[in-house]
């Protein structure tokens, strides 16, 4: 595995119910919140309710129903907030990872993120 995981981090305090949130959705595998400090109109957070520190440490390690129920929940969260294709004009899907991606919380968690034009995803500097 590789990946040390932190269960005092705010997201797994929010999964066991010591921190409250906004929830949006949510499923036996993972739970989706709007994000306390929105970039956007629309930006939720989903985050999946087993102890993975980042997207490859999900994807390598999480079984089929934790990732098809994430997954499947990311579905419902763009549609019940109406920024996908059919109902709305588009939305961002962002995951960061370590130090480079600047990766806040040490819990994986997808940005749901539209309601806006968004602008370049990455500007290139020295």
């Amino acid at each position: 595995m590789g990946f040390a995981y932190d269960d005092s981090n705010i997201f797994a305090k929010i999964l066991r119910g010591e921190i409250p949130n906004d929830t949006v959705a949510e499923n036996d595998q993972a739970l989706a919140f709007r994000d306390i400090s929105p970039k956007t109109p629309t930006h939720v957070l989903v985050i999946p309710k087993g102890a993975y520190v980042s997207f490859d440490d999900f994807s390598a390690n999480a079984s089929d129903a934790e990732i098809a129920g994430f997954m499947r929940l990311c579905a419902q969260v763009v549609a019940s907030e109406g920024v996908g294709l059919e109902a709305g004009k588009g939305f961002r899907a962002i995951t960061n990872a370590g130090e480079h991606g600047v990766q806040e919380v040490p819990h994986f968690h997808l940005h749901i993120m539209g309601g806006r034009m968004m602008g370049p995803m990455v500007s290139l500097r020295d």
